[in-house]
């Protein structure tokens, strides 16, 4: 069986992930700091890489607790400490976006992307290589940048994780460390993954390209009824069961219970 490869929170949704080396399960089945703060502008809305592609063009970095972000734009970085600078973290944020933000936190379990799957979001290092070979100029690091999973798993094959999939008939369960989780969807994947990670720099026909090479490619595992379109790639989590205190550490074996 796969064991787990990478662990990645992303602290400030939208913004740069943090790889570590373990991380706390919440009771919600989010990893702990995982979207925990989001930022949302002058209506409330998200901003977001799917609404603000300059958003890509922001640098974040975060010390090992989590909570002391380094942001980097044009200029000089600044470094804010959270909840403490949380209004002139988004000061900042909002200058150099050129909007007017608040950040806003979830500690109890984020601000997943899909209400329904608020796990982590599972690929493998093959996919994310397979992947990235379909675009020039685009290499197994900038695809992992571009799809912004938490788990990465070291299966052999790409596209193992669809095996992972909810196929309609009973719930797809795989336990990692002390959780177990249910497999939801293979993930709709945005606008996001067809910029540049660093410039927000498009590339021409990405999703139609990446589509048509994923029906290509598709492994007689993956389930049909997943698919109403190819432009799918990692899969979305709920829990099943958290043993108290659940860590997920790099190293841990993936086991298929269902």
């Amino acid at each position: 069986m796969p064991t787990l490869r990478r662990i990645t929170v992303y602290p400030i949704k939208s913004l740069d992930g943090c790889d570590v080396e373990h991380a706390r399960v919440l009771p919600s089945g989010a990893l702990e700091h995982d979207r925990r703060w989001a930022i949302l502008d002058a209506q409330g809305r998200y901003v977001n890489g799917k609404r603000t592609a300059a958003i890509q063009t922001l640098r974040a970095t975060f010390d090992a607790t989590l909570t002391v972000v380094t942001l980097r734009a044009a200029g000089l970085p600044r470094t804010f400490q959270l909840p403490d600078d949380a209004a002139a973290t988004a000061e900042w944020i909002g200058n150099a976006l050129g909007l007017k933000c608040r950040l806003v936190e979830n500690a109890d379990g984020g601000f997943p992307d899909d209400g329904d799957a608020p796990g982590p979001t599972l690929i493998s290092t093959a996919s994310l290589t397979a992947a990235a070979s379909w675009f020039d100029g685009v290499d197994e690091d900038e695809m992992r940048r571009r799809i912004r999973a938490n788990l990465e798993i070291d299966a052999a094959e790409p596209f193992w994780e669809d095996r992972l999939a909810d196929k309609g008939v009973e719930p797809s369960r795989f336990s990692i460390g002390g959780v177990a989780y249910s497999g939801r969807t293979i993930c709709e994947r945005c606008v996001v993954p067809t910029r540049d990670s660093q410039t927000g720099a498009a590339i021409a026909g990405f999703a139609k390209s990446f589509a048509e090479r994923r029906a290509q490619v598709l492994p007689g595992w993956s389930p049909p009824e997943q698919f109403n379109h190819f432009y799918r790639l990692a899969i979305n989590t709920a829990p099943h069961w958290i043993d108290d205190g659940a860590m997920l550490r790099v190293g841990d074996e993936l086991a298929i219970t269902s």
